[in-house]
């Protein structure tokens, strides 16, 4: 090839470069993925927000794409997280991990359109005005999570009818904590009982908090549906076990790890509805006329294995309510 024709090859490949990268970066519109929790237990709850999107026609890879940032328990850093997010320009944010990855969405996107998965109430926390008309930029589902306190409590006392102290584990760094510690103190008034309080917000916190409970002959363990917690599940229904500490959580992912007890709704159901909340956003509706969705369905998930592990007989009454038994 001679010269005048190389460099006349290579000016048309060097003009084609932009083109080609141009045309590989159009894989649709950017969703932020904002978390404090971390990947690896949570993948299955991704999963089934991608389920949700795909169920709405976006397919992360071909029309949409996702940028993940995970906090990993870190609250501090979800500020800096989301506003990363910002600067790169995405279409949307969705928030999971609780109320504190909810603020800071929307403390670092005042325009863009937020999705929020929150335990406690979003009105109570400022996210949105109103359930039925959120009226911002910000909707999403709310599993009043601290209001199923008192009904975990409820099924633990039909499990051990003679407890008579009860550990109750929260994260003093959730916001939260105090409302559901409001909630069982109200509860065990009616009931009783003495409540042990426990606190964890570091992996390590976990078993000097469990090994404090047997030390103060707690009768059983309530756990908080703390994201955080949901994320260390693994460990934590291994130290119940260790300890054999009888334990009710929060997610039947507990349950399936070998956990006692669950009761609440189905965290897998939230990431799914907001999947599809995504991709009717990302077709033109507005956050601000998509209503915050409530948990439609509860379920009591029984582990008879681990049951028998503890020595405990479930009473037939409670496994007749159960909507699954694990055996």
């Amino acid at each position: 090839m001679k010269r005048r024709e190389f460099i006349t090859v290579l000016g048309v490949a060097a003009a084609a470069w932009p083109l080609a990268a141009s045309a590989q970066d159009l894989t649709g519109p950017l969703i932020g993925f904002l978390s404090s929790a971390s990947p690896g237990p949570f993948a299955r709850f991704v999963d089934a927000f991608r389920k949700g999107l795909r169920e709405g026609g976006y397919v992360e890879g071909r029309n949409v794409r996702i940028e993940y940032r995970w906090a990993e328990g870190e609250f501090a850093r979800l500020p800096e997280l989301a506003a990363d997010l910002v600067h790169r320009r995405v279409f949307l944010i969705v928030a999971t991990g609780g109320t504190v990855s909810a603020r800071a969405a929307k403390e670092a996107a005042a325009t863009i359109p937020i999705l929020f998965i929150v335990g406690p109430n979003p009105i109570g926390d400022g996210l949105v005005t109103s359930l039925n008309r959120p009226g911002g930029n910000a909707t999403g589902v709310a599993l009043f999570t601290s209001d199923l306190l008192p009904k975990r409590l409820e099924l633990l006392e039909k499990l051990l009818p003679r407890a008579a102290r009860i550990a109750v584990l929260v994260n003093p760094t959730d916001a939260a904590h105090e409302l559901e510690t409001k909630y069982v103190e109200d509860a065990m008034r009616v009931t009783g009982q003495q409540m042990v309080l426990l606190g964890a917000s570091a992996e390590g916190d976990f078993e000097p908090a469990l090994v404090s409970a047997v030390r103060q002959r707690a009768d059983a363990l309530l756990v908080s549906a703390n994201p955080f917690f949901t994320g260390q599940r693994v460990q934590l229904v291994a130290l119940a076990a260790r300890l054999a500490v009888p334990a009710g959580y929060p997610w039947r992912e507990y349950a399936d790890a070998g956990g006692l007890m669950s009761y609440g709704p189905s965290i897998a159901g939230a990431y799914h509805l907001i999947g599809r909340y995504a991709g009717r956003i990302l077709n033109g509706e507005r956050p601000a006329d998509l209503s915050v969705q409530g948990p439609t369905k509860y379920e009591l998930v029984i582990n008879l294995k681990t049951a028998k592990a503890l020595g405990l007989t479930v009473p037939p009454t409670l496994l007749a309510r159960a909507d699954e038994v694990i055996e």
